[in-house]
């Protein structure tokens, strides 16, 4: 649904022009389409409604599958890295909480006895800043969920491109060695295939 996909203005049309693209490259067996469960409940999590319906028939011209997780095997030296992520992303995100802490000690010690109300306010400001640093800390650019995982592993197994805006999915996908469509072009490669076959 990101923008630069070039295939609408709406999650409308985004669904309505993908999914023509797709029946017509399945129709002309020039390709085929591959989501995961886990990447099928996050995708469906985002459309309620007339949408979620458009959706579920976009679903239906993509093959489901999931990785068979005992039979990739991954080099020793990608698991390394992965521990050392997360063991300096938890450096980072326990260095923010730290500040924020020290910052929010710093605007109270000053104030007068608050009510909880006044007090709920005055916080929220240092908890929603704290949430969104120790966030980017942490999860941007990183493997932050099974399904991220499971579409690297079924894009390995397929020999298939991995096609995503996310750019923990992308950079880890690269580690893992495996082969990637950059979403700015996918649709653009795709008409291209199509107008191959059709001259």
């Amino acid at each position: 649904m990101e923008a630069g996909l070039s295939l609408g203005k709406t999650t409308k049309e985004v669904i309505k022009n993908f999914s023509s693209l797709i029946k017509q490259i399945k129709q002309n067996k020039k390709g085929e389409f591959f989501m995961t469960p886990g990447v099928v409940k996050e995708f469906l999590g985002f459309f309620e409604g007339e949408d979620l319906e458009k959706a579920k028939e976009f679903l239906s011209l993509i093959t489901i599958e999931s990785p068979d997780l005992n039979k990739t095997q991954f080099s020793s030296e990608i698991f390394k890295k992965i521990i050392e992520d997360i063991r300096a992303r938890s450096y980072r995100g326990l260095n923010i909480a730290e500040e924020e802490i020290k910052e929010s000690a710093k605007r109270f010690m000053n104030e007068k006895k608050l009510s909880e109300k006044d007090f709920q306010i005055k916080i929220g400001e240092f908890i929603r800043r704290f949430r969104e640093r120790y966030r980017k800390a942490t999860r941007e650019g990183f493997l932050d969920s099974v399904a991220d995982f499971e579409i690297i592993v079924l894009a390995k197994q397929k020999e298939g491109f991995l096609v995503s805006t996310d750019e923990g999915v992308i950079n880890w996908g690269r580690i893992f060695g495996v082969k990637e469509m950059p979403a700015l072009i996918f649709v653009k490669h795709l008409e291209f295939v199509l107008r191959s076959h059709q001259e």
